[in-house]
């Protein structure tokens, strides 16, 4: 008697290009909380109000600081690869005459990729983290809310980030900026508790 070969299902992968046409067609909306992730569709997580305040205070220090050394964008695109392009909380690109209008800025352009984290931690570090060292992106500032503390890592390599370091006080530098001080309690919402 033969047994019957249960094949196991193929995941479809998805390109950034068959991604950008499925807003295009309505079938993904502009509006819609999902990011292209090794060319898997991701539903995003919810953004609470801490969270929301952190971003707010990030774009609000950099923008300032920075003025036209920079970029910085709030949830804007990242391509990473043909089958990655995710949206970060915070990206500061390098300054360019066309404002990007040419095609989405990649790793190259980008000088600092911040995440900030709530519910998203565990999936930031294990996920998106190594994507980003994988691809090329020199910096990424992973902001902790629930500890209060700001995750830096530099040094991209295709096995991970080579240097690391949790800061839970004082002052917070990018790399292509080390004159910029970022105080954490000027990153971080007030504690509510």
């Amino acid at each position: 008697m033969e047994t019957a070969v249960q094949a196991m299902p193929v995941r479809r992968r998805f390109d950034v290009d068959e991604y950008h046409a499925m807003i295009r067609a309505g079938i993904l909306m502009e509006g819609d909380r999902v990011e292209l992730i090794e060319g898997e569709i991701v539903e995003m997580h919810t953004i609470g109000s801490p969270h929301f305040a952190s971003v707010v205070r990030l774009n609000r220090l950099l923008a300032t600081a920075l003025g036209n050394q920079a970029i910085v964008s709030i949830r804007s695109p990242v391509r990473l690869s043909r089958h990655s392009e995710p949206e970060p909380d915070v990206v500061v690109w390098r300054p360019r005459n066309d404002d990007y209008a040419a095609g989405l800025p990649g790793p190259p352009e980008s000088l600092l990729v911040i995440e900030v984290a709530d519910t998203s931690l565990a999936y930031d570090r294990t996920v998106k983290l190594p994507l980003y060292a994988r691809t090329g992106v020199p910096e990424v500032w992973i902001v902790d809310l629930e500890a209060r503390a700001v995750e830096i890592h530099r040094q991209p390599s295709d096995n991970g980030y080579l240097a690391s370091e949790r800061v839970t006080a004082g002052n917070v530098s990018p790399d292509a900026f080390p004159d910029l001080k970022l105080d954490l309690r000027e990153i971080l919402p007030p504690e509510t508790r």
